[in-house]
């Protein structure tokens, strides 16, 4: 019976790595929300696995390349905005997952790709910073549970 995917370690390694630094800052931490956040519980961290992709396969070996956003989501509460509550957030969360660039041993590497704005007012001024982050793993061609 095999365990779980490199890839479902690496997204519970990355939620480990933030989770101390967001909830320093009174923030909540959520992985891939199937409802919106409500206003208490924001200031929050989203983290959100997007796409894996095939990079290369060599022999029973393939390198894999894991896209996940980090966001950043904050109100309006006085006296700091809404975007410098949520820049202090995603700075946290982008430290402290770029501190090992290896995601605990599991990872050849970790990448910045990009960075967004979402400001919306709907009843009060909310803020979405989404940063997207590149994770090279490898697994074996045929067991994606264990590292290559």
């Amino acid at each position: 019976m095999a365990g779980n995917s490199i890839r479902e370690r690496i997204l519970l390694a990355v939620m480990a790595a933030v989770r101390p630094s967001v909830e320093a800052l009174g923030a909540t931490l959520h992985r891939s929300p199937t409802v919106a956040i409500s206003r208490d519980q924001c200031p929050a961290l989203v983290v959100f696995p997007e796409t894996e992709t095939i990079t290369e396969r060599a022999n029973d070996r393939v390198t894999r390349e894991l896209t996940v956003r980090l966001v950043a989501l904050a109100r309006n509460v006085a006296p700091t905005t809404p975007e410098t509550e949520a820049d202090r957030l995603l700075t946290a969360a982008h430290l402290a997952l770029l501190s090992d660039g290896t995601v605990g041993g599991l990872a050849l590497g970790v990448r910045e790709q990009e960075c967004e704005w979402e400001v919306d007012d709907a009843d009060a001024v909310a803020v979405a910073l989404p940063a997207r982050y590149r994770i090279t793993y490898r697994t074996l061609a045929n067991d994606i549970s264990i590292q290559g």
